[in-house]
């Protein structure tokens, strides 16, 4: 009872944060990317956010081996280096979750939160054809049809926008009021990228935690140490120039910091909320951020949510409860809560 109890605790305590994260980063995102003052590189906050990472699923590792530091740097040891070809493996999704997150730092400069949030959860989209191709996974009539509702939503929100802004979006860039020019085209593509590769990233990982017996802290360390130079190297590449003129942590303060601890727990929360919780009640914390995010967007940075916009976000957060919602084990349920004088009742129906 008491080890169901905790169980319990830390399903709700999980899915509270992973609400909160959801609707506070990308808030936070879109702030520090619009407000006043020095601009700091997206490049290099990817990589703390992956040195924060690093050094969070290795305090958890070590504390998964008892708090032994000759069994915490045997198990390093044994998993990362006596294993080369499968610490390799991992550099596929390491290099794309380091391009997935600099596009959402696009698509947050160019996007108002609000559309920023809808549009992203294409993510579900995008993992459930990947799941089918390359899990081999079977989608239930009414996931397929969560997923069209998904994609009309989503057109929806990027419509209603388009005419607000009074003019084609993919045609011109969209100044605000203190804000850097904004190119919806180049914010919505971003987003769409950052879509796919952490449907294709997410699955590929998955692959790899169910082929191996291999905690998912152990695998978060992997990803992080393959996945730190492929961000030093995207660094040098796109921001080379101003990493020399003006150092590494240009820009950077107090804010900026809280903004990579808060995108570094992101991929830690899910993993908890994965384990501890279920489909339904995920997506009810993910529409509930959403809900969150519009709502706070047109207070903080004078978003206008039109009745399109509405409808098309009422679809994607309808979407994403009838993609958790199984027919056959929400029957099954019922049947269960059903009292023996009920039960037996229908059963003499169905006779």
């Amino acid at each position: 009872m008491a080890h169901k109890n905790v169980n319990s605790n830390l399903k709700y305590l999980s899915l509270i944060t992973l609400t909160l994260q959801n609707a506070i980063l990308g808030l936070s995102m879109r702030y520090a990317r619009t407000r006043p003052g020095d601009m700091f590189l997206s490049s290099t906050a990817v990589v703390m956010a992956e040195v924060v990472k690093l050094s969070t699923s290795l305090v958890l590792v070590f504390l998964e081996e008892g708090k032994n530091w000759l069994r915490f740097r045997a198990s390093l040891h044994n998993t990362i280096v006596k294993q080369p070809m499968d610490t390799l493996k991992i550099c596929v999704p390491s290099f794309l979750y380091i391009l997935q997150n600099n596009l959402l730092y696009v698509s947050a400069s160019h996007l108002d939160a609000a559309t920023y949030q809808v549009t992203y959860q294409l993510k579900i989209l995008t993992t459930a054809v990947f799941a089918v191709i390359i899990l081999r996974k079977r989608l239930l009539p009414t996931q397929w049809a969560a997923l069209v509702l998904l994609v009309v939503g989503v057109a929806s929100v990027q419509l209603a926008q388009t005419d607000t802004d009074g003019g084609s979006a993919a045609s011109r860039q969209q100044s605000m009021p203190g804000e850097p020019n904004q190119n919806r085209l180049l914010g919505f593509s971003a987003a769409l990228g950052a879509c796919f590769l952490s449907g294709f990233a997410g699955i590929y990982f998955e692959k790899m935690l169910k082929g191996a017996d291999i905690s998912i802290w152990m695998r978060n360390i992997q990803l992080s140490l393959l996945s730190l130079p492929f961000g030093m190297l995207t660094c040098f590449v796109n921001d080379g120039s101003r990493l020399t003129a003006n150092g590494f942590f240009f820009g950077y303060d107090g804010f900026i910091w809280y903004l990579i601890v808060l995108q570094a727990g992101g991929g830690l929360i899910v993993a908890v909320v994965v384990k501890y919780a279920d489909n339904i009640l995920k997506g009810f914390a993910t529409s509930l951020a959403i809900i969150i995010s519009c709502v706070a967007s047109m207070y903080l940075f004078e978003f206008n949510l039109t009745l399109q916009f509405t409808v098309g976000a009422g679809l994607v957060i309808g979407s994403i409860f009838l993609y958790g919602y199984d027919p056959a084990q929400a029957a099954k349920q019922k049947v269960i809560k059903l009292n023996p004088d009920d039960q037996e009742h229908l059963l003499t129906e169905k006779v």
